[in-house]
């Protein structure tokens, strides 16, 4: 099932109800000690490197089950749209199927317009092709009184880091050192960016830091 994108108008009248959102736009990503949230050698065959699924593992049940249910739950509980970039989206689609994970409007920064695609369980993908401000208005418009969270990859971080368009940054920090691969945080500019420390919370497999930008 699909429809089409949204016209510009609709993009202008997105634009200008955001202004009154209340949540936050949180970017959400695992990385391994290092800052490399792919492993080497990453392609669209090999889509996080050599070793890269490391970063992910603690997401799931023991033997490569499902998502594990209280991971699931806490990561959307708050969140009422998401923002991902195209290539994430692409590398992603088929192993979410047709009942992805998020059960909320996924906002996708593509250079190419696309149909929205409507999946089960309440998961919508549209496609933006107008720059990192109108997917954001679109996504804040969808959010309501809820949370954006705005996934990878590195470089929709960076542009929304640059930007000024995050609140805060949710990492799950993995004990591995992969040594090559993507790093996350680059061409950020030379002026410093503060950070204040939230929560940490440190289970067995992984660290989740949580920081608040000071603007």
């Amino acid at each position: 099932m699909s429809e089409t994108t949204p016209s510009q108008s609709q993009i202008t009248e997105t634009t200008s109800r955001h202004r009154g959102f209340q949540g936050k736009v949180i970017f959400d990503i695992s990385l391994s000690l290092d800052g490399f949230i792919t492993g080497p050698n990453d392609s669209p065959e090999q889509p996080l490197g050599e070793g890269g699924e490391r970063l992910h593992e603690w997401m799931f049940l023991p033997s490569g089950g499902p998502i594990r249910p209280e991971v699931d739950e806490e990561r959307f509980k708050t969140i009422g749209a998401m923002v991902m970039g195209r290539r994430m989206f692409d590398v992603g689609e088929e192993s979410w199927g047709e009942n992805p994970p998020f059960h909320l409007p996924v906002f996708i920064l593509s250079h190419a317009a696309k149909e929205t695609l409507i999946k089960e369980g309440g998961t919508s993908y549209t496609f933006v092709t107008s720059g990192i401000e109108n997917v954001l208005a679109q996504a804040k418009a969808a959010a309501g009184d809820q949370n954006v969270q705005v996934m990878g990859g590195a470089n929709l971080a960076q542009q929304f880091l640059t930007a000024g368009l995050l609140d805060e940054i949710q990492l799950h920090l993995v004990p591995v050192l992969l040594g090559e691969g993507k790093r996350l945080f680059e061409h950020l500019g030379s002026e410093p960016l503060e950070l204040e420390i939230i929560s940490v919370i440190q289970p067995k497999e992984v660290i989740h830091l949580r920081f608040r930008i000071v603007k």
